[in-house]
C-alpha cells in the first residue's frame, strides 16, 4: 500500500542540486512524485510510495545534498497518482 506526503522544505535549498539530488534519492528508493522550486526560496515536493521509502525520503530532505541548509520540512497529507519522479518547474 503506498502513501503520499507533500513537503515543503524551507532554509538555503535553491541553488545547490536539492532538486536533482532528491530526483536520484527518489529513484534509489523506488519512491514517486514530482520536486519543484517555489519562487519565495523554497522547494516543494509529492512523494509517494511504500510507507517506509516515504519516510526516508522525509529524512532525506531534513538535511538533503551537502550544500543545503534546510531549517525546516513541512510535511502535510499529499494526493495523486504518479507513475515516476519528476523535476518539475519553478511555481
Amino acid at each position: 500500500m503506498n502513501i503520499s506526503h507533500h513537503l515543503r522544505i524551507c532554509g538555503h535549498v535553491q541553488g545547490v542540486f536539492f532538486r536533482e539530488s532528491m530526483c536520484i534519492k527518489a529513484q534509489q528508493l523506488g519512491t514517486t512524485g514530482w520536486v519543484r522550486n517555489c519562487r519565495d526560496g523554497a522547494v516543494e515536493a509529492m512523494i509517494q510510495g511504500a510507507p517506509e521509502a516515504v519516510s526516508a525520503m522525509i529524512e532525506w530532505a531534513r538535511t538533503g545534498p551537502e550544500q543545503a541548509q534546510v531549517e525546516r520540512v513541512e510535511i502535510s497529507a499529499g494526493s495523486g497518482e504518479y507513475t515516476d519522479f519528476e523535476r518539475l518547474d519553478t511555481a
